[in-house]
């Protein structure tokens, strides 16, 4: 499988992201986290070709529009994932959790009708290759703190911040 990879420049740090031909979004990471991207692409979709390419003009204008606090514009952003049927409708899920809100993993396992699959959730959730977009920096542990993201606690933090989670 051929994907072309391109940088995006956040407040975050270098972005990268990585495209089929038909411009939806296979993976968002950051650079500093290539290996963990490499390795979930691989996991997902087998043997992949990195190419580099511009990226296209509606993701990258909608990511700049989210930095600047137009967060509804991730919703513009196609996203096309591998993983199984339960990591998609967790996935899914995490689209559906408003800006400014968080979910615990038990609460999210209990609006996909598996109230008994926090742990699952947990590592669906770990292995979302499209971060920000599929916004998996919005679930937190049962007690209130913040747990593992790709991507490092601060920018969990600052993610949360930024859209106006408490």
């Amino acid at each position: 499988m051929q994907l072309l990879l391109s940088d995006f420049a956040s407040p975050v740090g270098t972005i990268l992201l990585v495209h089929d031909r038909d411009e939806a979004l296979r993976a968002l990471d950051f650079q500093d986290y290539e290996d963990r991207m490499l390795r979930l692409l691989k996991r997902h979709y087998g043997r992949v070709d990195l190419v580099r390419a511009p990226a296209p003009l509606r993701t990258t204008a909608a990511l700049e529009h989210y930095f600047a606090g137009s967060f509804d514009a991730l919703a513009a952003i196609p996203v096309a994932t591998g993983g199984t049927a339960f990591q998609r409708q967790v996935w899914s899920a995490l689209r559906s959790i408003p800006v400014g809100q968080t979910r615990t993993y038990g609460g999210l396992a209990a609006q996909i009708g598996a109230p008994a699959a926090s742990r699952a959730v947990g590592l669906a959730n770990g292995a979302n290759p499209v971060a920000i977009v599929v916004p998996c920096h919005r679930v937190i542990g049962a007690n209130g703190t913040l747990t593992g993201f790709g991507g490092g606690l601060p920018r969990k933090q600052w993610l949360l911040e930024h859209e106006g989670a408490r």
